[in-house]
This record gives C-alpha cells, structure tokens and sequence, in this order.
C-alpha cells in the first residue's frame, strides 16, 4: 500500500515535471517584434537616419506566414510567428513599397504597393524564394480620381489621385474588391474590381465606405492621448487610413486606423456590414486595438490574420518618433470575434512576452506568459557614456530616451542590477538610432553582442548571445531555455552597424519569486461633462510596479486596456469612449511578482 502511493507520488511529480517543461519549450515573442527593420532612405539628403517598420501586412499562405511593410526593399517569412527571415525578391519598385496592400488566394500572394500615379501589382506563388512576377503590369487610371498633385476642391465629384494605402480583398464568391484612403479630408474609398488577361478592371466607381466623426467618438480625435491638437496647440483634424478587409461568420469588418501614427492613441477600429461595399455600420465598441501605455505605444494601421490553427491576430504600427515624426517599428496582438460578432484586440501586457499558439486558443489574454518586468527603473551602469546619454535611461520603459556609449567598439558594456536575485525567463535589448548615417541596407549592417548574468556582479555567467546568420536585430528578444537566477544582467557589446552604440531600453522578464499584490481598491469611474471622456481613480497598491485599467461596453467583456506605472500615479483621464455608448471598468495592479485579481467591473456613471 505504502509502495502505492510512492508510485502515485512519482507519477505525479513526473507529469507535474512534464508539464513544467512543456511550459519552459513553448515558443515566445515580445512587441515590437523582432525583425531586421530596414534604415529608411527617405531622408538621405536631410541626413536623418533610423531604422523603421510600419504598416505591416500579414497573410498565411500553405501553412506560413508573410510578413509586408512600408519601406523594406522585401519582405519576411515564418513557420511560428516568432523567428522572422527577411526573403529578398527577384523583383521591387526603386522607390520601394509604402503601405502595401496583400492578400493570399490559395494560389498566390498579391502585393500592391501605395500609390497615385499607375503602377504595378505584383504575384508570388513561391514567397520562400523571392521571385516575384507581374501580377498587373500596369494599373489603369482611377476612375474619377484627379492628377497627381491636385486635390479635388469641396463638392467636386472627383476622388484623390491613388489608390492611396490600399486593401485587396477576395470574398467567398470569388469576386474581388479594392479598399483605399489616407487622409483627414476625404473618406475612405471601396470599388469591386476584376483581375483579366494581366489586368485590372474597375467594375463602376468608388463609393465612400466610411469617414472619421471625432465630435462623436473619442479616439478618433488627433495627437497625444486624443489632445486634438499639435504639439503647439494648434487644432488638427485627425488623419484615416490603413484599411482592411476581413470577413467572419458572413459579416464583412473593414477596418481603419486613426488618429494620427505619430502619437501614443493610434489605434485600428472597424465598421461592419452585410455586404463587402456597405452601407457600414460603426461598431460601438471601437477602437478594436488600442495601446497607448507602456513601452509599446500605438496600435493603428496593421492587418488581421488567421494562423494555421485557427486563431485571429491584428498587427498595428507603434510610434518610435525620436529621429522623425514617422520613426516606428511593429506589433502584433492576439485577436477574437465573438459569437456575437464583436471584433477585440487584446493589448494587455501587450509587450510583456506571450507564447505563440500551437492550437485553438479560446481566450487571447492566456497566452501572456506572466513573465513580469524585472527592469524597471533599475540602477545602470556603463563602460562609458556619451554627453548626457546616461545610462539609467535604459530601464526608463521609454523608447523616445536611450544610453549611447562613448564608443562604438567591441566590448563597451551595460549592466542592470535588479536589486536582489530573481528568476530571469526573457530579456529584449532595444537599440535607438543616433546619428547613425546609415540608410537604406549594407553587409555591415548587422548586429552582434551577449548576455551576461551574475549573482554577485562579480562572477559572470553567459545568458544568450546573437548567432548565425548575421542579421540587424533593432529590437532583439531572448526566450531563455530555462529559468535562470540572477541578480545582475549584463550587455557586451560587438557590433552595430550605425556609427553609434545606443539602446534605449534592456528589459528583463521573469518572476521576483513573492506574492502577487493587493487588488486595487477605491475604484470610481466618472464621465466628464464630454461624454467621450472619464475620470478613473482607485487607490494606490503597496508595492505595484504599474496598473492597467480595463474597459470595455460589457461587465463580462473589458477588452480594452490602458497601462500605466505606479509613478505616474492613481488616476487616468480616459478620453477613447464613444457619445451614446455606456461602459465599464475595472483595474488591476502588477509588479515583479505578478498580476493582483481584477476589480469588480463598475459602471462608468
């Protein structure tokens, strides 16, 4: 009987061991995602250099998936959403591609790029290869668009010159549609189209699909946290564009970005239909991805994905904007439309590291690791230092401010000490561009350095290292092969291919080893005398590294959240919510040990 039970111990701690491990082999990543970013030559004759990704396009294609985007001479490809392989093509426009519309048949991938003047769409029916041929050689004119340069005056019956930010979608019957639209003047456009003999056909003329109504809903009003103003104060109306086509369960979501990508509230929201050209409905529960706290901030113009194994994905545009306006890089956040035709993007710890699925996932939010942030405000220190690029900047969660060392040469290093030995799972090391005179790609562009971690800072111990092939990694993520305990991680330098080393935040992932904290207590939620507007405060929780504050049009159904650190204080003005639209909230606080329990959802009064 004794022996018995020995063995079901055994048993049980054999499968208790399995699952562990289980656990520690999933596949993770961390916003921004880590790909090759290309140097924008835009700027060349300004002499202003950084890297950058933007409006990312994302399709699945005979069991991988294909990554497009603004300014990156190709594209990328991958087998699990987490390692990334730049392909280059056979074949790419000079000016290369902005904004490209992308969509997989089953046969082939289309590519086309923005534009307005006639150019070409391209066709792969082998990505992984690079070759490309000519889909459409050349596109015909626009149908009652104007010339290149001229913007049809109020009231003329004549559209922008495009398709400007365009969107290629094949319904179930086979017939295909053209979605277009940038601008904080004119709507966004859609048109049936047809694909013959190496052609495109305009079947009738564009029709308005939608268009931006910033009195009504507050996140679609410009600048930082929906000001509706420029930095000076000057009023702005805000900017549309990005759109994108989905259909799910016979409903037709066409999606859009706004405000502006230039600011912390870009974010994707989407009207519905019953039919691929309208009438469209707005949907109250917009926007549908929102991140304009943390690290990673902005969320708008991006793509939405089916992986292999059924599950929905939105990617969106986070704001960098150090170097210039449109300095931006790339995220991805798991998505889902509910029975009831609700479209949601979770951003909850929306750049901690989550795992990729490797099945149907019923809840987004269980793919967050739990990892939690080791590093922040954590003391620095560094081999050397440029000016007053100090090292305490790297561990300020702002991607705006960075550490440049006084050299760019082999062995400069950078130390964060997390303030007692704790359980380190992932660490991203995120480079910032200054002065770095590069632009476009070059063999010398790559990027090379390890990991370090001690106990005592005194004996060192290899962490994770760069290897083969070489390639640049701007924002570069470590999933550690097993829990490692440290005190110290260090950063020691190779090679970056700008004249500087600069980075701009080191942050480490893990667990402190305690208690998660306290629930939030003392939560109010008050709507202002502008209904898209709300006052939320609760009471600060002893302890707490940060909060998020959890919103959405149901009790049961809070899919919206806003983060924010403990040091910016108890309370947050609210200001995405739509007139006419009644919601609730709650908040939950974290820190290194993990997330408290959520709040009872509370009505926003």
């Amino acid at each position: 009987m004794r022996f018995g039970v020995l063995l079901t111990g055994l048993v049980v701690a054999s499968a208790a061991q399995a699952q562990a491990q289980a656990q520690e082999a999933r596949q993770t990543y961390a916003n921004p995602i880590d790909i090759d970013y290309r140097y924008n030559f835009e700027q060349v004759n300004q002499g202003v250099s950084y890297r950058t990704g933007a409006d990312p396009a994302v399709v699945t294609f005979k069991g991988k998936y294909y990554l497009f985007q603004t300014l990156a001479d190709g594209y990328w490809s991958s087998s699990d959403l987490a390692h990334w392989t730049f392909v280059t093509p056979s074949r790419w426009p000079f000016n290369s591609i902005v904004a490209p519309a992308v969509w997989a048949d089953g046969a082939r991938i289309l590519i086309q790029p923005s534009m307005t003047r006639a150019e070409s769409i391209l066709s792969t029916s082998d990505p992984d290869s690079g070759t490309l041929d000519f889909w459409v050689r050349r596109m015909p004119e626009l149908v009652d668009s104007v010339g290149e340069g001229h913007v049809p005056a109020e009231g003329e019956d004549k559209v922008p010159p495009g398709p400007w930010d365009p969107a290629l979608f094949k319904d179930d019957d086979g017939k295909w549609y053209l979605y277009w639209g940038s601008s904080n003047v004119f709507p966004l456009y859609g048109i049936e189209i047809a694909f013959e003999d190496g052609k495109l056909l305009y079947k009738g003329k564009p029709r308005p699909m939608l268009a931006l109504h910033p009195d009504d809903h507050g996140w679609e009003r410009f600048g930082q946290d929906h000001s509706g103003t420029l930095p000076d104060g000057t009023p702005i109306k805000p900017f549309m564009e990005g759109a994108w086509m989905t259909k799910v369960n016979g409903r037709y979501y066409l999606q859009y970005g706004a405000p502006g990508t230039e600011y912390n509230a870009y974010a994707n929201g989407t009207y519905v239909s019953d039919t691929p050209l309208g009438p469209f409905a707005y949907a109250p529960y917009n926007p549908v991805a929102y991140k304009p706290g943390g690290f990673v901030q902005g969320a708008g113009h991006g793509s939405t994905f089916q992986d292999v194994h059924g599950n929905w994905w939105n990617t969106g545009t986070p704001w960098i904007g150090n170097n210039w306006t449109f300095e931006r890089r790339i995220g991805m956040w798991p998505a889902k439309f509910w029975p009831d035709g609700q479209m949601a993007v979770s951003t909850r710890f929306g750049d901690f590291p989550h795992y990729t699925p490797t099945a149907k996932v019923e809840d987004p939010e269980s793919l967050f690791t739990g990892w939690m942030l080791l590093s922040y405000r954590k003391a620095a220190l560094a081999s050397s230092t440029l000016g007053a690029f100090s090292a305490d900047r790297v561990t300020d969660e702002n991607p705006r401010s960075f550490w440049v060392a006084g050299a760019n040469k082999p062995g400069e290093t950078l130390t964060v000490d997390l303030g007692a030995a704790k359980t380190l799972r992932a660490v991203q090391v995120n480079f910032a561009d200054y002065k770095s005179e590069r632009f476009g790609d070059a063999p010398d562009i790559y990027t090379e350095f390890e990991l370090q971690s001690s106990l005592d800072g005194k004996a060192w111990t290899p962490l994770a290292r760069t290897e083969a092939p070489r390639r640049d990694r701007p924002n570069a993520y470590f999933q550690l092969p097993a829990p490692v305990r440290a005190r110290f991680v260090r950063y020691v330098h190779g090679h970056v291919g700008g004249a500087n080393l600069a980075i701009s935040d080191l942050r480490v992932f893990g667990n402190a080893g305690g208690k998660a904290p306290a629930m939030p207590a003392g939560v109010a939620a008050v709507r202002d005398g502008d209904a898209r507007d709300a006052h939320v405060t609760w009471k600060p929780v002893a302890g707490a590294v940060g909060y998020n504050v959890l919103w959405g049009v149901r009790p049961d159904r809070l899919t919206l959240t806003y983060q924010r650190w403990a040091d910016q204080g108890t309370a947050l003005e609210l200001r995405a919510l739509n007139k006419g639209v009644g919601y609730w909230v709650a908040v939950e606080a974290f820190d290194e040990n993990g997330v408290s329990k959520r709040t009872r959802a509370i009505r926003v009064k």
